[in-house]
Order: structure tokens, then sequence, then C-alpha cells
């Protein structure tokens, strides 16, 4: 699963990273976009549904919750990235908004 992801990475996607600011301030994956968790559901609001997306956080749990909500609004191409620290030195692309 990670070198699919890794894969999917490598073609261009939002990443975001569903840990406290804090814990992301710690460090994270460079060009990904901080939404802790208790955030998201707002957040989908305004991230764009059409754009793949990868979630990460500590261990994958965090993100695991938040792949099911951003696919219960609608959101299709987004994966569990697991663990943020576990994807090695991948960079994120841009952060696209609506």
């Amino acid at each position: 699963m990670e070198e699919d992801i890794k894969k999917i990475i490598e073609n261009g996607v939002l990443i975001i990273d569903v840990r406290t600011k804090e814990e992301f301030d710690d460090g994270h994956i460079e060009g990904s976009l901080n939404i802790p968790l208790d955030e998201i559901e707002n957040a989908t609001n305004w991230l764009q549904k059409d754009v793949p997306t990868v979630v990460v956080c500590a261990s994958g749990t965090r993100s695991g919750y938040a792949v099911k909500t951003l696919k219960a609004n609608g959101f299709e191409k987004v994966y569990n990235g697991g663990a943020w620290s576990n994807l090695g030195d991948v960079k994120a692309g841009g952060c696209p908004i609506k």
C-alpha cells in the first residue's frame, strides 16, 4: 500500500495532514496542508472535490477518519496515506482550494 501511495503522490496530489498544529509544526511533508481532524468537516466547503488528495497523520488512524469524512462529503479521489513520517521525503504539489 505504501508504494501505491507514493505513486499516487508522484502523479500530483494535495496532501492534507490532519494532526494538530503543534504536531505539524514539529515536522511535516513539504507542501502539505495542515487541517486538524476536528476542522476537516468545515474544510469540505472550500476544498476542491476533484483534486486527488492523500490524507496523513501520525499513525493512520486520524487520517482514516478524515478520509471517511471527505468521502461522505462527495470526495472520490481521496486516499489514506497513513503516518506522514513513513512516506519519506515526498513533496506535495500545490494546495488548490475553491
